[in-house]
């Protein structure tokens, strides 16, 4: 794999943090599976397509597309995680027009004008060097082929972020100030700036929308307290301060509180504002 995110190599390979993605699979795909909607429904694949998922994680996306493309059509997951990948095979187990490639999307060689679209979910935020990776991927597609992509919008949007944040800091303290552009979940928030910078990389016919729509986290409202203190804003706090069982358990009570307003026929129904980014390689199929 050439490599030059190696940081988020080890968080998503190696850290106790990412590998909580593995632990809590089927939580997380119940509540992101309306983005996932989202992004087939915007990329409108047809049967015989072949497409490249970036950051495909444990595979929700990639097998999706897999069922849109058809068996004469191909998938290829890419991410820089061999555990998540390992997972994502195991779900792909007898589809034959599903791989998967351990790359770093910023340098990997792909093979030239291959396929006819990109997608990917929350995968696109985390590059050390965005214009690099949007050029590099776009090698990789057709001429004419799209790049359809979501990612999370402003932090006041969506309280996946900042409910679990608060109730950790009014717990334990304040973490050191990030900078919110820089690479991570929340660095595609500002629609303006992303879209100049797939501008910079070359790419054509670039749309871009804030679409707002409910996560679906399982498990009642017990469920949904769980796993946004397991992940995320508030796990980060507890691992920074190192908090004890007890702090987990007030934290995880607050944020109860907190999505109660949500909740809807036991269910809680999450608002999110989710940022969809389109784009074009430049020239015609």
């Amino acid at each position: 794999m050439t490599e030059t995110n190696h940081d988020q190599a080890e968080y998503w390979g190696k850290s106790a943090s990412g590998m909580k993605w593995l632990t809590f699979e089927e939580q997380i795909a119940a509540s992101f599976a309306p983005v996932v909607d989202l992004l087939l429904e915007r990329a409108a694949l047809k049967p015989g397509q072949r497409v490249l998922d970036i950051g495909c994680g444990l595979g929700d996306v990639t097998l999706a597309a897999a069922q849109a493309v058809g068996p004469g059509g191909h998938v290829l997951g890419v991410d820089i995680s061999a555990p998540f990948l390992e997972r994502a095979g195991l779900r792909a187990s007898g589809m034959g027009n599903v791989g998967f490639a351990l790359a770093d999307a910023q340098s990997e060689p792909f093979a030239p004008a291959e396929r006819d679209a990109v997608l990917s979910r929350f995968g696109m935020m985390f590059f050390s060097d965005t214009v690099a990776a949007f050029a590099n991927i776009a090698r990789a597609l057709k001429p004419g082929g799209r790049m359809t992509f979501a990612a999370w919008g402003p932090l006041a949007g969506n309280p996946w972020f900042y409910l679990p944040h608060r109730a950790a800091t009014d717990r334990l303290g304040q973490m050191p100030k990030v900078d919110r552009n820089a690479p991570g979940p929340l660095a595609f928030h500002d629609i303006d700036r992303v879209t100049g910078l797939m501008a910079e990389a070359g790419l054509a016919d670039i749309e871009a929308q804030a679409v707002d729509l409910n996560l679906t986290p399982p498990g009642g409202l017990e469920g949904a307290a769980a796993l946004c203190t397991r992940l995320g804003p508030a796990a980060r706090v507890l691992a920074h301060f190192n908090g004890s069982e007890a702090d987990e358990a007030a934290i995880r009570d607050a944020v109860s509180a907190a999505l109660e307003p949500y909740v809807e026929g036991g269910e809680v129904l999450m608002p999110a504002t989710i940022n969809l980014f389109q784009a074009r390689r430049a020239g015609t199929a």
